[in-house]
């Protein structure tokens, strides 16, 4: 059975070891990559057994992932809940999933685009804003997904205030 309303908890990037450990990216604090937990991994459901937290991300052994080569087949694979088994997100908290799709606006309320995807650096996400689709010389924007950035975000609106950074 697949998610209704999947979300992406962590990606795997490589396996680690020979005994099928996963080196798993997360998206996000990483806090439901936890034992017990069972995200769909290449289409179905997967036990977590055991998970360790390093300064790379971390590592993650499933209980039907046996060998490194079972593990490398998984390589590039999203760890899936679906939203309805997600921890509620704390006060100023937001699923990177929630942004996608939301209108930014400037402080003076000028509509600068779409939330169209995000991507993760070393030190934050950050949002890629389109102007428009059907414009091919609209600006991207790259926008740090960061307090400064982003003073603003109101999901029940469907939109976020940023200041993006000076070019």
């Amino acid at each position: 059975m697949e998610p209704s309303d999947p979300v992406e908890i962590g990606r795997v990037v490589a396996p680690h070891g020979r005994c099928g450990t996963l080196r798993v990216r997360a998206t996000g604090s990483g806090r439901h990559l936890r034992q017990g937990v069972e995200p769909f991994v290449a289409d179905r459901r997967r036990r977590i057994s055991r998970v360790q937290q390093t300064p790379k991300g971390f590592l993650i052994d499933l209980e039907d992932v046996k060998d490194r080569s079972e593990a490398d087949d998984l390589r590039g694979k999203g760890l899936v809940l679906d939203r309805q088994e997600l921890d509620a997100p704390e006060e100023d908290e937001f699923y990177i999933d929630d942004l996608v799709g939301l209108t930014t606006l400037d402080e003076a309320g000028q509509a600068l685009g779409i939330v169209e995807m995000t991507f993760e650096t070393p030190a934050h996400e950050v949002l890629v804003i389109f102007r428009d689709k059907d414009d091919e010389d609209a600006p991207t924007r790259y926008v740090p997904f960061t307090r400064e950035h982003v003073p603003d975000v109101d999901l029940a609106a469907r939109r976020l205030t940023i200041r993006p950074p000076e070019s």
